[in-house]
């Protein structure tokens, strides 16, 4: 449905400037019901692919038309307020577009902007799928926190697109600084008077550009969380995870939570528990389940807090940090962090302890990295933590999760595990199917026997995919249709 009124369409025929008004849309698609914009029909029959060019605003906000026997104009009544600055760059740089829409009672209503061609072929960045790369920007990110004064000024490839020269920085922001959070928008004007200045060093102006680059390649949400279906997130669980009951009910809880306020809870979770028992597969379920990228953080591997604050510029092989890399590799701002081992966290060699570096991450203030001198908003970031020992995360990092421990699994578990969830697994993965592979029951306690000096179930999965592979080899190389498992088997396999 649209989320826009139409009943302030201005009077066309006033002799104004700018024509039309604005509406704001978090829309995720263009289409005739949720338009780009709209543009008079009224004068002329439009056809539902036409060609030519934004007039300059400075002279009125109108198209030109280009057709095979005449040019004309129309005024345009309506437009998404996230594209207004797109329609002024389009418009000053002459550039010919192909519009596709269908005229409505409203007017044309467009919902797609093709290149078509450049007047004096000098914006480079307008080209390679620059213009459907911004289009596919602007479409992804949320309405203008503030609605644009009336005066002012998803197509293919366009995830391919990298923002690194001067050029097509430049141009991006022109057409999508609106879009981003005020503070972010501030930095990059400054940091881009810096990459273009001759009165900085060449290092200082490489650093800036490098930073825009990283920077621009994220898109920027608000922290709004559209609902979820608990019964479809049940069902993740149950699929991904056996047992954990407490850990469902968590994470279940978090669902209705966020379906009645719409933003995250203000507490990561904390899984803590012997190693192998699944830990990190709750968290990829938890990404699974919000339809969010997710990233993780092994704190085993931080020897020092400068590997997640990044270094200052002053350094020539200065680079940002680990957590702002996993912004940059996520591309947007709403993510899971999944926090791999926080209970070595605190085993630091360097200058500080990485462990204290987190604080502001988990408090969803905003991080601020050392080499992009930029505060990055954090509110839509989700942390998942894991840990084998609580005793070694301090008080005010515990504080900031909700903790569920998990215990061991018991041989009968561990007889589930094996074969309802790990060999089915492997079985598909291998393109097998449950017909080609029989274990037998002694087979399954002559497994779990094997297992029972380790925790966790790295130790069954590992077994399972042995038992698949030479399954497969025998049933490929020696041409059987099944091969059964006892335990005389097993253990001729395994020891």
């Amino acid at each position: 449905m649209p989320v826009f009124d139409f009943s302030n369409t201005p009077d066309t025929k006033t002799p104004a400037v700018c024509t039309y008004k604005t509406f704001c849309s978090s829309e995720s698609e263009a289409s005739v019901e949720n338009p780009i914009m709209i543009i008079d029909a009224s004068s002329n029959e439009l056809k539902h692919h036409t060609n030519g060019m934004f007039t300059n605003p400075i002279k009125r906000t109108s198209f030109e038309f280009q057709t095979e026997n005449e040019k004309f104009s129309a005024d345009i009544l309506l437009i998404d307020a996230r594209f207004t600055s797109l329609l002024k760059w389009l418009g000053e740089n002459h550039i010919k577009i192909r519009l596709s829409g269908k005229v409505t009672a409203k007017g044309y209503c467009v919902y797609k902007i093709r290149e078509q061609s450049f007047g004096d072929g000098t914006k480079l960045s307008g080209q390679n799928g620059f213009l459907q790369y911004v289009i596919g920007r602007l479409l992804a990110s949320d309405a203008p926190i503030e609605k644009p004064a009336d005066d002012e000024e998803k197509e293919e490839n366009s995830d391919a697109m990298k923002l690194t020269s001067i050029q097509s920085i430049t141009d991006f922001l022109s057409c999508t600084a609106k879009t981003m959070p005020e503070n972010i928008q501030v930095w990059a004007r400054r940091n881009l008077a810096v990459a273009k200045s001759n009165e900085v060093s060449p290092e200082e102006r490489r650093h800036a550009q490098r930073a825009l680059s990283i920077m621009l390649g994220i898109q920027w949400q608000n922290n709004y969380f559209a609902s979820i279906d608990p019964v479809e997130a049940r069902r993740i669980l149950d699929e991904e995870l056996y047992g954990m009951e407490k850990v469902k009910q968590r994470v279940i809880e978090t669902i209705i939570q966020i379906n009645r306020t719409h933003t995250l809870p203000a507490y990561g979770l904390l899984i803590v528990g012997p190693a192998g028992t699944g830990k990190s597969q709750v968290a990829y379920a938890v990404a699974r389940i919000l339809k969010l990228p997710w990233t993780t953080l092994d704190m085993s591997s931080i020897i020092d807090p400068e590997q997640l604050t990044g270094s200052s510029r002053v350094y020539a092989n200065a680079k940002p940090g680990i957590i702002m890399e996993a912004f940059a590799s996520a591309g947007e701002s709403k993510l899971v962090f999944i926090i791999n081992e926080l209970d070595k966290a605190n085993e630091g060699k360097g200058n500080g302890n990485p462990a204290d570096v987190l604080l502001t991450l988990l408090d969803n203030l905003g991080f601020t990295d050392n080499y992009m001198e930029c505060m990055i908003p954090t509110d839509g970031v989700y942390p998942i933590a894991t840990a084998n020992d609580k005793s070694k995360i301090s008080a005010p990092i515990m504080s900031r999760f909700a903790i569920i421990e998990i215990p061991d699994y018991n041989a009968e578990e561990k007889k589930i595990i094996f074969s309802k969830f790990a060999l089915p697994k492997i079985l598909k993965r291998m393109h097998m199917t449950n017909d080609e592979i029989e274990v037998t029951e002694d087979g399954l306690d002559t497994i779990v026997a094997l297992c029972s000096d380790t925790s966790g179930i790295r130790d069954v999965e590992q077994i399972a995919e042995h038992i698949a592979a030479n399954a497969l080899y025998n049933i490929e190389v020696n041409k059987v249709s099944k091969v059964t498992y006892d335990s005389k088997r097993i253990h001729e396999l395994i020891d």
